[in-house]
């Protein structure tokens, strides 16, 4: 019967602000949208980061007869100059660091340059015009800069590069991104956590005649409250249940039937279930947010 009676005083008190309850299910569900876009992006920059750091390759270039560089002062490698960098990498030295070495010719490098570009390429690029290279795997990808001291300024060798400094901008792109989006998410939770407020002190308002005789009678604190936190923490819920679904459509929608069909280059993508870890953290955000933020307000209401 209590209960019965706690849970009628809150949907009283919903029916009788219906606007502002409205207003904070709009605000809770666009605050944890961003909330959780912003938490699928930092999963997708983690799976992306993890697909090519593993696959990531240092490249040695050995020198053409138009570098221009110290170290190919006499034109293009020898076979000494190439044999060279192959003992070194076989070495002692660097065998803890390296999993796997291919070398490339330029006829092989010629050839993957026309599949990739298309045979309008063979009139502009010939064989002669491309490095002999030898790809390095390392056994760990944090390691690349080992390898760049054990080669850069090594006759025959035109330039050591990384693979991975090709990525880093898109990385960090996409992290800032993800600042942004926590940043808008945080205002939007201050504007929610304040409107919240505002509500249960206009709802308290409305119904102080009816609090002051529940006082009268002996109605403790708690049971007072109880009413306008359900209030708050209905109106959030329904916000933060909103935000799951457009979190779940943005992955079904947008990122698996869009982003998946047009960007190639990124092989691993965040799924439901990855949905699924972010959407109950959404949840419990809001409530306790709204639960908090009604709390408080509610009490220093009841002292004032």
């Amino acid at each position: 019967m209590r209960l019965q009676l706690i849970l009628g005083e809150a949907l009283s008190g919903l029916r009788r602000n219906a606007s502002m309850v409205i207003s904070v299910v709009l605000v809770t569900f666009v605050s944890l949208t961003f909330v959780g876009a912003a938490l699928l992006m930092q999963m997708q920059i983690s799976k992306m980061q993890d697909y090519w750091v593993d696959r990531a390759q240092v490249a040695i270039f050995m020198c053409r007869d138009i570098s221009t560089t110290t170290t190919c002062a006499d034109g293009q490698a020898t076979e000494e100059q190439v044999a060279a960098v192959a003992e070194k990498l076989e070495g002692p030295a660097l065998s803890a660091i390296i999993s796997q070495t291919r070398f490339e010719t330029r006829d092989e490098a010629y050839d993957n340059v026309i599949e990739l570009m298309g045979e309008d390429y063979a009139d502009f690029v010939t064989p002669e015009q491309l490095n002999e290279t030898y790809w390095v795997n390392l056994v760990d990808p944090t390691k690349t800069a080992v390898i760049s001291e054990a080669f850069e300024g090594q006759a025959g060798v035109e330039e050591v590069k990384d693979e991975m400094q090709y990525l880093e901008p898109l990385f960090s792109a996409l992290t800032i991104a993800t600042y942004i989006a926590v940043g808008i998410a945080g205002l939007m939770l201050i504007a929610a956590v304040l409107l919240i407020s505002t509500t249960i002190r206009l709802s308290a308002f409305a119904r102080r005649r009816e609090l002051g005789i529940m006082r009268l009678v002996g109605a403790s604190n708690r049971f007072i409250q109880t009413p306008f936190v359900l209030e708050g923490v209905f109106a959030a819920f329904i916000g933060s249940l909103l935000a799951s679904a457009a979190i779940v459509a943005g992955v079904e929608f947008g990122v698996k039937q869009y982003l998946r069909e047009r960007v190639d280059f990124i092989t691993s993508w965040v799924g439901l279930s990855d949905a699924a870890v972010v959407i109950p953290i959404i949840i419990v955000l809001g409530v306790v947010l709204a639960a908090v933020s009604a709390g408080f307000a509610i009490r220093r209401w009841l002292r004032a």
